[in-house]
């Protein structure tokens, strides 16, 4: 029943979202005890955290993809049966005994490593923000819904019981209507440049940096040290800013319990002046309008809501507030979540759990690729999320506030938007012909 490549993309434009699957790319059921063949591609920074975290369960680490040669070279160290890549492209063709994959790469690169994996049938685990734009977002849920792999996004925080405790009280309908929410964080301050430009002078590349396959789907420039390590964060081409660094983790909860759908206004309506056409601005206000009336405010670059809405409570410098009608639900405050005003909330006792208890983010993940209960963070779930809260970035990009007709995928009122939604990418890195899979929208 094998297929040769060439059959593979062949077939794969056959159906109306273009997937084909051989019966040999499919994920095969597994033992729970069973050991799985992972590949971790990005091995530093917090892919590396990741590769080691998985480690710990007795898994296979197989293969080792990263740009940096010294990085890929310190952590072959730790894993000496593992094939040595610095281009993910060359693996995927070249090793067929994967079973499951790790994406820690910076944004640009998420969408295509995990969906060229989830047409073999491997299973993902893909840092946030899930995609780099909100058309890859929906390209990985719609791929998710459509295969067997088990799927999940780095949210460290989806997998606490803090957090599944608060989406169990703002399911169980005490707050009232649910009118606004607030997510505030430091970065970038600190933490990143933003609100720069391009630089017109070219560096000298360090030999350790496979700087191309850096570069991957985004469009060719020189070397440069302002794009390198961690500070690609700051740029459109690279990275999300700071909202996507930080809205998938701080949104979750919001998104979680209160069962958000596709905004129909998203506003910039603040910022520092900083914001260029190739970088985020350093401190900025967002909100998004939901058809309900629903308003989610996200405040960044250390901008904080303001404090007549915490009830006395010292605002911390991260975190979420939650407003109803009968009540607020803080998270991240002097406790893992309290509800205000306090005096009102003093006798509360918690709802009986409705959610299952996670045994860790990342072991809940092995589990579920070893045959186990599917993780709660999966890509139909986070894809979403995550095309929402980069939509903040079009907002900036075209000008302060786009319409959003969300079903379609289309921005309403500024035509020149439209190309944000999705992007170029470089010839030998396009997503549809590296998956075989068609584009889900004739302008994508």
């Amino acid at each position: 029943m094998a297929t040769t490549r060439r059959d593979f993309l062949k077939a794969a434009g056959a159906s109306a979202l273009g997937l084909y699957f051989a019966p040999t790319a499919l994920a095969q059921p597994r033992s729970p005890n069973e050991r799985l063949n992972i590949a971790c591609i990005g091995v530093g920074g917090q892919g590396g955290a990741d590769l080691h975290e998985v480690a710990k369960f007795g898994d296979n680490i197989v293969a080792l993809v990263d740009i940096d040669r010294e990085r890929l070279q310190g952590q072959a160290a730790n894993f000496p049966n593992a094939r040595l890549y610095t281009d993910y492209r060359m693996m995927f063709h070249g090793q067929e005994d994967i079973d499951a994959v790790i994406v820690g790469t910076p944004d640009h690169h998420h969408a295509i490593p995990a969906a060229m994996a989830m047409v073999r049938g491997q299973h993902v685990y893909c840092e946030k923000p899930l995609t780099h734009t909100a058309y890859e977002a929906r390209f990985l849920a719609e791929l998710h819904k459509k295969t067997n792999v088990q799927t999940q996004m780095g949210n460290q925080g989806h997998a606490s019981d803090a957090l599944r405790e608060a989406v169990e009280i703002m399911q169980s309908g005490i707050l009232g209507k649910v009118t606004e929410a607030h997510v505030w964080t430091d970065r970038p301050v600190g933490w990143w440049p933003q609100g720069v430009t391009k630089p017109k002078e070219a560096e000298e590349q360090p030999l350790k940096y496979s700087w191309d396959n850096f570069l991957g789907p985004a469009s060719w420039r020189p070397f440069h040290s302002a794009y390198q390590p961690f500070i690609w964060r700051g740029w459109y081409d690279f990275g999300t800013g700071a909202i996507g660094d930080i809205a998938c983790h701080s949104c979750d909860s919001i998104f979680w319990g209160l069962g958000l759908g596709h905004p129909k206004l998203i506003e910039v309506y603040e910022t520092d002046g900083t914001g260029t056409v190739d970088s985020p601005p350093e401190r900025s206000r967002t909100r998004f309008t939901f058809p309900d009336g629903f308003v989610l405010h996200w405040h960044d670059g250390r901008w904080k809501p303001d404090e007549s809405l915490f009830h006395g409570i010292a605002v911390p410098a991260n975190g979420k507030l939650i407003i109803g009608t009968e009540g607020s639900l803080l998270l991240d405050g002097p406790k893992p979540w309290m509800l205000l005003p306090e005096a009102k909330w003093a006798s509360y006792v918690k709802p009986a759990p409705t959610l299952p208890r996670s045994p860790g983010n990342h072991e809940e993940w092995v589990r579920a690729a070893r045959g186990g209960e599917p993780s709660l963070g999966h890509f139909s779930y986070s894809g979403h999320m995550t095309e929402v809260v980069v939509l903040g970035n079009i907002a900036h990009r075209a000008g302060g506030k786009i319409e959003w007709d969300g079903p379609n995928m289309r921005v309403t009122n500024v035509r020149s938007a439209q190309q944000y939604v999705s992007k170029h990418y470089r010839k030998g890195w396009d997503l549809h012909e590296l998956t075989g899979i068609k584009p889900l929208f004739p302008w994508a």
